[in-house]
């Protein structure tokens, strides 16, 4: 809301894990309204990252109970949105609204899939992760215009 004052939000990679969650919840909290929008792998493998983020992004406005005046972007203007939009580099609330998200994620999914340890990695292309792909494969959340780079048949 409008005068509304959140100590240390910035870029959610220059920021603890521990510093992020923290954020998130007060964040949460005082936030007019907050919408999260997911792309799942195969959309990204189906029309590529950048349309998939445009496509999330468009789903988190329409999950928001209020519609903004004006949105702040990270870096990108989205397109089909009919709203005035401002890139801008690095928003920081929003950088760490979807880094905890993804987080929880990966820390879900690390439970269905063990053996790729996304509870420490995140998904990110760690020499752990990459091995585990080479010895069990993808699994069924892995984009594989991605892993393509890692393991040769997918």
């Amino acid at each position: 809301p409008k005068g509304c004052r959140i100590l240390y939000i910035n870029d959610s990679k220059k920021l603890s894990e521990k510093k992020r969650n923290e954020l998130y919840e007060v964040i949460s909290g005082e936030a007019v309204s907050v919408g999260i929008g997911i792309a799942s792998p195969e959309r990204i493998d189906e029309i590529n990252i950048l349309q998939a983020t445009y496509e999330a992004m468009r789903m988190a406005i329409s999950k928001l109970s209020v519609v903004p005046d004006i949105l702040l972007n990270d870096a990108v203007t989205i397109p089909q949105v009919d709203i005035r939009q401002v890139p801008i580099i690095t928003i920081g609330a929003a950088s760490i609204m979807a880094k905890v998200t993804r987080d929880a994620m990966m820390t879900d999914y690390d439970s269905i899939y063990p053996e790729y340890g996304f509870a420490r990695n995140k998904g990110y292309g760690t020499k752990e992760h990459i091995a585990a792909l080479k010895e069990f494969g993808p699994s069924p959340i892995h984009r594989h215009t991605f892993i393509k780079n890692f393991v040769k048949e997918v």
